[in-house]
């Protein structure tokens, strides 16, 4: 399977005190040509004044769905402990329906120990929620199936992490997307091995998309020549600024066919 290249944004909903700032960065993005949309799923900010302004997850991306037209969104990624898999399902659902078949679901074990302590959930140990998360997903796909009206497509499951005894084989089994956060040689053997848990789970390697932060001009064909195709470029507030997502929009656009919409 041939993939154009792709390029996201993580619009970091960090250090904004007003949410229009993020709503105008969404529409600055899509303008620009982005083919993704990303927020995160965190309680507060990761960088920067700990105690700065933050705001939540799945609400926004109900905004975003209503406020864009072409691209897709989702989170990079939702923490699979903070909600009831059920409901997550549900709610993802909703938010495909609201942005017209346009949601991908990224999901993730979670790690940021304050957004636990905090909010009251457990934090256990990166084993705990490594389980939580190969529980959860069978409950999430089998939730798509009963729900009234059902989704509008097959909402695409991007799984981030690169564990190679408990994540890649959820990736293997579940993901339509993985994202990596590895160096290139970590990158290249950890790929080789999805494809044997892709194959072991009766499904083509080539079905699974390889997705991994912008990495510059100059790495960028690298990455695809070793089967990359999506690239996000991760942006903080206040301001938002996207010189480096342009730049990796031009080099898109200057180096690969035009993008198909979704991911076929």
């Amino acid at each position: 399977m041939t993939r154009p290249v792709r390029i996201g944004v993580q619009l970091q909903p960090q250090h904004a005190p007003d949410y229009g700032m993020i709503r105008d960065a969404v529409l600055r993005a899509e303008d620009a040509g982005v083919d993704i949309v990303f927020n995160w799923d965190h309680f507060y900010p990761l960088y920067g004044d700990p105690a700065g302004a933050h705001f939540e997850c799945w609400t926004m991306l109900g905004a975003f769905a209503e406020q864009t037209e072409r691209v897709e969104i989702g989170a990079l990624v939702t923490c699979a402990g903070y909600r009831n898999p059920d409901l997550l399902a549900d709610m993802a659902r909703t938010v495909d329906h609201i942005s017209g078949g346009r949601l991908i679901l990224g999901i993730g074990s979670g790690w940021f120990e304050r957004d636990y302590d905090e909010y009251g959930y457990e934090f256990g140990t990166a084993g705990s929620r490594l389980n939580l998360l190969a529980e959860y997903l069978p409950r999430i796909t089998a939730r798509f199936g009963k729900l009234e009206p059902a989704p509008t497509r097959h909402i695409p499951i991007l799984i981030g992490g690169g564990g190679e005894k408990k994540t890649l084989p959820l990736v293997g089994q579940y993901g339509d997307i993985w994202h990596s956060f590895s160096d290139m040689d970590t990158y290249k053997r950890k790929s080789g091995i999805l494809a044997g848990y892709a194959r072991d789970a009766g499904r083509s390697p080539d079905s699974i998309q390889h997705s991994t932060s912008w990495p510059g001009v100059d790495d960028a064909a690298a990455h695809v020549d070793a089967g990359v195709t999506l690239f996000t470029v991760g942006v903080g507030g206040p301001d938002y600024d996207l010189g480096t997502l342009k730049e990796a929009i031009a080099w898109r656009d200057e180096n690969t066919p035009p993008p198909l919409s979704g991911l076929a």
